[in-house]
């Protein structure tokens, strides 16, 4: 196995590429993980900006590409929204609607932009979102395909910690694997990677390409991300931004909760470390913790079989009659009206 590293246009991001010796038999797909930050508090500037980078990748021969959390509407880093125990500020309250006006619906005009790009491109886009309904947030990701068609979303499904003021919850209606020309494809959003139950939902799908976008540049976030890789016998895809202080909005309008007396304007707040991991655990490329970049590696889909010929975690290497997992993936609304439903169900057996 060879590393490749191309050199990038000199105001362009880096590129690293990684050639896997992959036989003619089975087929081969380049994908690249976008490492960028958000225009913060600014969608228009942000989609023209994952347009440029989409541009760029698919000139490298992209066929899928995989933004971070929450990079269309920007991830709140540092912020507590003025939220405390039995108290919230006004100035926190501001802060929310500025986030929120920043988020977009789904559907809505921004989705229609990111699927016109994904089809302008000829590549399948998996871009991480803030999702708006109505006045409530979700951390979502969003799936294109190489035609420009909008596939669907995820949902996160547990925000953690200090997010859990800002996110809602998601359900088991949105845990998709889309059967796609490059493969069966899924996310989990940072954290949520973490439960052991929703993976093996998105294993019993039939995952191949597994992306984890997320805000976790620790040094511990590649070991989970390899270990998904074993686990589910899958090409794993983790994209994260790359951000400095300045990537924000300056105090006092934004405030780093704690630290903002120790950043500077060039004070990296998230270092990345996006990285693409095969389903023998091999680093295929990254992590990057060194700015902006493209990360590519061409995924020979046979390593998928190779992977599972002695461990299948939903196949020959499970016991379902001693351990078996049950998904309820029906929507959940708090509010339902049976007066709606009898009439759809009315006009449902009037088309029979």
């Amino acid at each position: 196995m060879s590393l490749v590293a191309t050199a990038p246009p000199s105001d362009g991001p880096i590129i690293a590429e990684v050639d896997m010796g992959a036989d003619s038999s089975a087929p081969v797909v380049r994908a690249t993980v976008v490492q960028a930050s958000t225009v913060f508090y600014d969608t228009p500037a942000t989609l023209d900006k994952a347009e440029r980078l989409l541009a760029e990748a698919a000139g490298y021969g992209a066929q899928l590409v995989v933004f971070p959390e929450a990079f269309i509407g920007g991830y709140p880093r540092g912020s507590n929204f003025g939220a405390a125990i039995g108290n919230r500020t006004p100035k926190g309250r501001e802060e929310f609607r500025k986030y929120h006006a920043a988020a977009i619906d789904v559907p809505g005009p921004e989705v229609d932009r990111l699927a016109a790009m994904a089809g302008k491109y000829k590549v399948l886009l998996v871009m991480g979102v803030i999702e708006r309904d109505g006045y409530t947030l979700y951390c979502s990701v969003l799936f294109f395909d190489a035609q420009g068609y909008y596939l669907g979303k995820h949902r996160k499904m547990m925000p953690t910690s200090v997010e859990r003021i800002v996110w809602g919850f998601g359900d088991g209606s949105t845990i998709p694997v889309f059967d796609t020309p490059v493969g069966k494809i899924g996310a989990a959003i940072c954290w949520e990677n973490r439960m052991p139950l929703l993976r093996t939902a998105m294993y019993g799908k039939g995952i191949e390409i597994y992306c984890a976008p997320t805000a976790d540049s620790r040094p511990t976030w590649p070991a989970s991300m390899t270990h998904i890789a074993l686990e589910g016998g899958c090409f794993v895809l983790s994209a994260n931004q790359f951000c400095r202080r300045k990537d924000y909005p300056p105090a006092p309008e934004y405030v780093f909760a704690g630290t903002e007396e120790e950043l500077d304007p060039d004070s990296v707040v998230c270092a990345g470390g996006s990285l693409i991991i095969s389903p023998m655990g091999t680093v295929l490329a990254g992590p990057n913790y060194e700015g902006e970049a493209l990360i590519s590696a061409d995924l020979d889909l046979g390593e998928i079989a190779r992977a599972k010929f002695d461990f299948d975690v939903v196949g020959h290497y499970a016991r379902p009659e001693v351990l078996s997992l049950t998904v309820r993936d029906h929507p959940t609304t708090a509010v339902t009206y049976t007066a709606s439903s009898a009439a759809a169900k009315t006009e449902s057996s009037q088309k029979k």
